[in-house]
């Protein structure tokens, strides 16, 4: 299991790399999965040395998940006083994204471009 925690690494570190040295819009880990996936079609017995590590990391997935609890429980406390605004800034955000993602889908919707289709 330790091989399959550090081939995860491995090919997590060269995602970062190449985003680093090509200066790619996407994160590095998100790289590094897409280069492990290559490897793993490209060399089949790479799969059963990482397929151990991989279920026991999804066995403990929610033990990642603590951190961020956490920081969502002291962002709370030193947001005390401001709920109002918190609140005003989470429905008005929600409100604008629906409303641009509306005329976002209508403007690139085919029948609505020349004013035909049927309104439903």
């Amino acid at each position: 299991m330790l091989i399959a925690f550090a081939v995860l690494l491995v090919f997590q570190c060269l995602g970062e790399g190449l985003v680093f040295l090509l200066r790619l819009p996407v994160p590095g880990p998100v790289a590094g999965m897409l280069l492990l996936l290559v490897a793993l079609v490209a060399f089949p017995r790479l799969h059963e040395i990482v397929e151990a590590g991989a279920n026991e990391l999804l066995r403990h997935l929610s033990l990642l998940f603590v951190p961020a609890g956490v920081g969502i429980i002291v962002a709370a406390a030193s947001g005390s006083g401001h709920w109002l605004a918190i609140c005003a800034a989470v429905v008005g955000s929600t409100l604008l994204t629906l409303a641009v993602t509306a005329l976002v889908l209508r403007a690139l919707t085919p029948a609505h471009k020349n004013g035909e289709g049927s309104d439903v």
